[in-house]
């Protein structure tokens, strides 16, 4: 049978698991909130960035208000939120996003533990959450601040990386397939010839551009709230406390993050975080792009189009005996229509800024970091499972090529827009080669065609 404790807060007291460092107020939000426990709970790295914060709150009091923020009080924060970043108290933070729009709920949660395994450690009161882990700061400053700082490090740390590494196996393809010649497509139809080293260097080049508007995001991203307090005023922290705290972040976590040029506007507007989520949306529609061209090529094995072959994985069917399916390539294409869906909830949670606060931060954290994470698993998965084994088939790819129609555009320099026209259709029409619809049309010598209709001179 569980054990409880009591705790209190300003509205009186709370019955509180005696095994957990949570709160009154956390306990209160556990009990009100009964919407998504257990599933949709506040994310990890919301937790890990107020870790953060917190300990870069407390460095930046303690040399603003020594007096206040003792070293013994610095010393047991620090150790607490290091803690946390650890991943060691991850069970003290059982907060649902569907709760008060500020996440006012989860920074208490955050000062709660903080206080309570402090004290702990400590063996005597030392720390109240309020005065000492929140001192010089507001939920209206620090969850945004929170946000911002795991977006980033998702971004900086997690999805730039993954992006970098798949684009970096298509180069290695690129080198390996040099001087096959195929046939390209556009409309899903048969087009004029390129190389398959051109076709993957287009998937090459999304990705890396990709890379580079993520990073772009972050010069945005990396400004935070913290320092605004209740209302943009700064009411209660000292002058220099957002740069002390920033610069404390950033030599934390390896980020670059400088204080908001104007607090009112950090506190209500999360352009930010759509800007950066349209990189991320940017980087999903790209990879559904390149999934599909895959699964496209590796369609087959026999009645598709069959020009490349990729790894199998795993059976495709319970009931067709040997059929294999592109799967890695199933979930890239899942992943970024999650993705694509979130950017809408991004993008009207950021709409629902009231005067001084905007309060649709959880599920525009929420959504936004799990666009983050899904992508960057999706891509690691994708490169280690499916791309890095892609092999071209060359009798296939140049069996298309011999058969397409559109090598025909070759001829247009030499017969002109409209016979060259003619030359396909008529071939098409009769199921014969362009050289022999050329031929019948009485439009060039057989010499002449072969002269004319060399792919390796198209590409």
């Amino acid at each position: 049978m569980e054990e409880y404790r009591i705790e209190h807060d300003t509205m009186g007291m709370v019955r509180v698991p005696a095994s957990k460092y949570w709160g009154a107020q956390t306990e209160r939000s556990r009990q009100n909130f009964r919407i998504g426990v257990g599933i949709e709970t506040m994310p990890q790295e919301i937790i890990q960035a107020f870790a953060y914060l917190k300990k870069a709150c407390a460095y930046a009091n303690s040399r603003l208000l020594p007096e206040r923020m003792t070293y013994e009080k610095l010393n047991i924060i620090s150790t607490v939120c290091d803690e946390i970043i650890s991943g060691e108290l991850d069970d003290n933070f059982p907060l649902v996003v569907w709760q008060t729009g500020s996440g006012t709920q989860s920074n208490m949660n955050v000062n709660e533990v903080i206080a309570n395994r402090g004290n702990k450690l400590a063996g005597d009161d030392l720390l109240h959450p309020n005065d000492d882990v929140n001192m010089s700061q507001s939920s209206n400053d620090t969850f945004p601040s929170a946000m911002y700082i795991a977006g980033v490090l998702a971004i900086q740390d997690n999805l730039i990386p993954a992006v970098k590494e798949l684009a970096e196996t298509f180069r290695k393809l690129e080198a390996k397939n040099t001087g096959i010649i195929k046939t390209g497509r556009t409309h899903l139809q048969d087009a004029a010839p390129l190389t398959f080293s051109q076709e993957i260097s287009g998937w090459r080049t999304s990705l890396e551009a990709d890379a580079e508007a993520l990073s772009a995001s972050l010069d945005f991203m990396n400004r935070l709230a913290i320092g605004g307090t209740a209302v943009g005023t700064g009411l209660n922290a000292p002058e220099g406390f957002d740069v002390a705290v920033c610069a404390s972040l950033s030599e934390l976590t390896g980020g670059e993050f400088v204080p908001a040029g104007n607090k009112f506007h950090a506190l209500t507007s999360r352009s930010e975080i759509v800007f950066a989520h349209g990189a991320v949306k940017a980087l999903a529609a790209d990879m559904m792009k390149i999934a599909n061209d895959i699964r496209w090529l590796a369609s087959g094995p026999r009645c598709g189009l069959g020009e490349i072959f990729i790894p199998e994985n795993e059976p495709g069917s319970s009931i067709m005996p040997g059929k294999v399916n592109p799967t890695q390539c199933e979930q890239v294409t899942m992943v970024a229509v999650q993705v694509m869906a979130n950017d809408v909830a991004v993008g009207m949670a950021a709409s629902q800024g009231n005067f001084e606060l905007n309060v649709f931060m959880p599920v525009c954290a929420y959504n936004f970091l799990q666009s983050v994470r899904l992508l960057t698993e999706s891509i690691i998965s994708f490169n280690k499972n499916c791309a890095s084994g892609i092999k071209a088939n060359k009798d296939k790819m140049n069996d298309n090529l011999n058969r397409s129609l559109m090598l025909v555009t070759a001829l247009n320099p030499v017969t002109g827009y409209e016979n060259a026209a003619k030359v396909a259709k008529l071939a098409h029409e009769k199921n014969i080669s362009l050289k022999e619809a050329c031929l019948e049309l009485g439009l060039l010598t057989a010499e002449k065609f072969e002269e004319v209709v060399r792919p390796e001179q198209m590409v």
